[in-house]
Formats: structure tokens, sequence, C-alpha cells
């Protein structure tokens, strides 16, 4: 992946929270199922997989527990009380260009987001959904307070829809991504993730969040949620492909569908050492992640991407 390197990204809405967060007032609290906590071993990675992406405040997690559902966002798709920083702050504060973007990867962060943005902003209201309101990234390490409450970092990255911010401990992709779960990595894995994380923020302003009612099982909405999200996610890749600002090759694409599937219901439960239970899934299986990020690179229509009235996922 790289990037004009006369493009202007200072768009791009990514602020840093710093580490440490605490609980806060207000908002709501995320139960974490089981109680991970650091160093907590293969059960640990189950139940960080299992918000990684969800990023909707829907159910997920192992061990009966579930994200709270009453976010306060309205029918539309509207936030209350939101949280955006004011300023990038001094990790993005030098991240102008393209050529800051192929050099650090704070830059090409800002630069994906900036991306995302601009596609959406176009492709939204052309097929019929409303203007973008934009969403910004808040990196942090630790711990972090959100719309939907306390995180740490073991959640991975989540969207919030009641702040309508993407939150993002940057290390999860070394340390679980690629260390714990066995995933190849590369530097297109975080856009992929950044395009899945947005692709909610897009379900939250369609309103397609609440149609989930089911949130486990292999044909569960919270499945058919997350599936469209990583369709979204393949449209943007083809637009980005396409675009002045990325140049994409064959290799990113392979990066971001070995992501698709190292995060599979199945491929987690087999790397926890259970037998593979389709009952279990909030997500989708290897198979369908990857098939439905393709679906979007290959049609490029939020129509094609309609996980909700497919017969088979």
């Amino acid at each position: 992946m790289r990037f004009n390197p006369k493009a202007d990204i200072r768009g791009g809405r990514v602020g840093d929270a710093g580490g440490g967060g605490g609980m806060g007032g207000g908002g709501m609290r995320i139960p974490i199922p089981g109680g991970a906590r650091a160093g907590g071993g293969i059960g640990g990675i189950i139940i960080i997989v299992l918000f990684f992406v969800i990023s909707s405040c829907l159910g997920g997690g192992g061990g009966g527990s579930t994200l709270p559902t009453d976010t306060g966002v309205d029918s539309q798709g509207q936030a209350g009380n939101p949280q955006g920083l004011d300023e990038d702050g001094e990790r993005y504060a030098n991240c102008k260009t393209g050529a800051d973007a192929n050099k650090d990867v704070d830059c090409a962060r800002k630069a994906v987001l900036f991306s995302l943005e601009q596609y959406w902003a176009k492709a939204l209201p052309e097929q019929g959904g409303p203007e973008l309101t934009p969403a910004q990234t808040v990196t942090f390490s630790g711990g972090v307070d959100t719309g939907c409450g306390q995180a740490t970092s073991q959640v991975g990255p989540f969207y919030c829809p009641a702040d309508q911010q993407i939150y993002l401990d940057t290390t999860f992709f070394a340390d679980v991504l690629e260390g714990q779960l066995g995933g190849q990595g590369g530097d297109f894995v975080e856009p992929y993730v950044l395009a899945h994380e947005f692709g909610h923020h897009i379900q939250n302003l369609l309103g397609t969040m609440g149609q989930v009612r089911t949130q486990k099982g292999p044909d569960s909405d919270a499945v058919r949620l997350e599936l469209q999200a990583d369709c979204y996610a393949g449209m943007w890749t083809r637009h980005a492909s396409d675009s002045d600002l990325i140049t994409l090759d064959q290799g990113d694409i392979d990066e971001a569908l070995d992501s698709a599937k190292t995060v599979g219901d199945d491929r987690i439960q087999q790397k926890s050492g259970q037998g593979v239970d389709p009952e279990g899934w909030t997500h989708g299986s290897s198979e369908q992640r990857q098939r439905w990020f393709g679906v979007g690179y290959n049609e490029g229509t939020l129509q094609a991407c309609d996980t909700f009235s497919a017969s088979e996922l």
C-alpha cells in the first residue's frame, strides 16, 4: 500500500486519547464476559475477538453476557453527547501529506480515514442513503472512556454508536491478530479493520443496527450485521484501489482476506481448542467473512451488501 506523496491528508479525523482511561461519569459500562485480563491466555483471546469488530454495542461475548443495546442513538442514527476530540493532538500533528503517510504508520492511519470519509460522503447519498455524518477515530492505550462506557485494550477495535466514534488500540494487531491468532499481518490489515468499523458507522446512519434482534447463531442478525460491515469494507477497498490517494496491489487484498479469515468465529473456536459450534457464532465463519468482503469489492453497492435479505450467508 502506497500513498500519493502530494496528497493532502489533513482531513482525516483521528485523535489520540493517550492511555489509562478510567470509568467516566455517564455513558454505559461495557461488560467484558469472563473478566478478561492481560495475559489471560486463549480464553482472553476469545473475549477480545468476540468484541473485535462487533463494534455496535450488541451481544457477542461468551459467558452469557451481552453489551447494552440502549445506546442513546435516535431513530435517525444521531448520537447524544458526542465525545469527539477537538484537535488531532501531538501524535498526528505532523501528518499533512501522503509523503508523511508513506513514512509513518500514524499518518497512514490518518490518510486511510480521510479516504474512507471521502468515499462514503459520496457513495452513501448516491446510493439512497443520508448525507454522511463523519465518524472520528480515537487511538488509545491501556483504557479509554467512551459513550458506551469504559473499555480496555482487551476489547479490541470497536465502534460506539452512542458517540459515533471508532476506538483503536494499535497494539492489537501485533499482539493479538498476529501474535496470538496467527494472522499473517501486513500494512493493509489495519485499513481493513478501520473500513469494517467505518462500515458499522454507515449501518448506524442507515438504521440497520435497529434490525438486530438475535445475537448468536449462524443465521443471527448479529452475524448478518458483521458480514455486512465486511462487505462495506470491500466496497471501500475497491474505491481505494482506483483512487488518486492510495495505490494497492494484490498483496494488500490478500492481507485483508487473511485478516477476515483470522477473525472468523470457526477459526477462533478452533484456536481456543474447542470444536466448531455455529450456534455460538456472532461474526460469521472465516469463509463467510472473506466471501462478503469479496461481494463488496466486486459489486460495490449497498444493495449487494444487503445481508439481512440474503437467504444464505
